[in-house]
């Protein structure tokens, strides 16, 4: 299959976090022949109840490009144009794992082993494929994470650091205020200090930021509120110890701030010949650990347009990102080989 056929057969199997099975079944039955032709392995690796990763593997690999088999709702089927391939999944991350597989298939046919192919589970959730998979390596060198970078080869990403923040209060009828205590206005009193934080930056990574993405709480409009939460997320851009203080100090005596998630940020280095680029976003590679090899992030098309309405991916930059997997993994290779 063409990379473009390729890249719309897998957006058009809607595979939402949880739901990866038929998208993971189909690669694996797209791979069999692959691995039967050029003498590989191929796994269904289960993560949870119909939950597998697939791994694929032509010989002791020294290279191993991934990605993930799951994307973001609400599922949307695939449509093309001159320019463009669309729907969910295009850039985040279907047209990926088309690219890797084209990838795979030129390196074989030139004659190339020592490499492997691992499509995780959950990378948009909790990244439960990749975590599972750290705990499971084969002793690959270098891992080649797939996300939308537009074909640049990323120097860094930034982490990510979650917290529920929790107000408390006590209720009163809202003529009689001063009977209650407005938990909703405890929260607002914490988050606009948390506003106030100086976050800190990074000479590669740039400033840290924040988004506070979620606030409920309240009874009625007419009674004082005993209870209100916010969710926030903070992408790092170094250590989070100090950002962890001043979140805890700008709570104090209003709200609870509890830690839901902390990924840490990942520099990356720059190899002669690949544009280069830094990403704001988290993906699987703190996940791995290093446990699959020294870590690079390079994928076609923008974050800019995942996770929206209007998702695509350059059909230009899926045929390039095709020979930019094909060149990095042999010229790994032959360095490994080399020493």
């Amino acid at each position: 299959m063409h990379v473009f056929e390729l890249t719309r057969a897998l957006i058009d199997l809607e595979s939402i976090t949880g739901n990866e099975k038929k998208v993971g079944d189909w690669l694996h039955g797209h791979l069999q022949p692959l691995v039967i032709k050029y003498g590989g392995s191929l796994e269904k690796i289960e993560v949870e109840p119909d939950r597998n990763n697939i791994l694929a593997m032509w010989g002791d690999p020294i290279v191993t490009m991934s990605t993930h088999l799951d994307t973001v709702p609400p599922f949307f089927a695939s449509s093309e144009d001159d320019e463009f391939i669309h729907g969910r999944g295009a850039c985040d991350v279907k047209g990926i794992i088309a690219c890797m597989v084209q990838a795979a298939e030129t390196l074989l046919a030139n004659g190339q082993r020592g490499f492997a192919l691992l499509f995780v589970v959950g990378e948009e959730r909790n990244s439960a494929g990749a975590y599972f998979m750290a705990k499971r390596p084969r002793g690959s060198k270098y891992l080649i994470n797939g996300e939308p970078t537009e074909c640049k080869l990323a120097l860094g990403s930034k982490g990510a650091l979650r917290y529920e923040v929790s107000a408390t209060g006590r209720m009163a009828h809202s003529a009689y205020p001063e009977l209650g205590e407005s938990a909703i206005e405890k929260l607002l009193d914490a988050l606009e200090k948390i506003r106030k934080i100086e976050w800190p930056s990074h000479p590669v990574l740039g400033p840290s930021t924040l988004n506070i993405g979620l606030i409920s709480g309240g009874r009625a409009p007419n009674v004082v509120s005993d209870q209100a939460k916010a969710e926030l997320l903070i992408r790092l851009v170094d250590d989070p110890a100090p950002v962890r203080a001043a979140v805890l100090q700008a709570c104090e005596g209003l709200a609870d701030a509890k830690e839901i998630l902390c990924i840490p940020a990942i520099l990356m280095e720059a190899r002669e010949g690949f544009a280069t680029g830094v990403m704001k976003y988290t993906t699987d590679i703190p996940a791995f650990d290093g446990k699959w090899g020294k870590p690079l992030l390079l994928g076609p098309g923008t974050i800019h347009v995942a996770h929206t309405s209007r998702e695509r991916v350059p059909k230009q930059q899926l045929l390039q990102a095709t020979e930019l997997y094909t060149q990095l993994v042999t010229q790994l290779i032959q360095e490994e080989s080399a020493k």
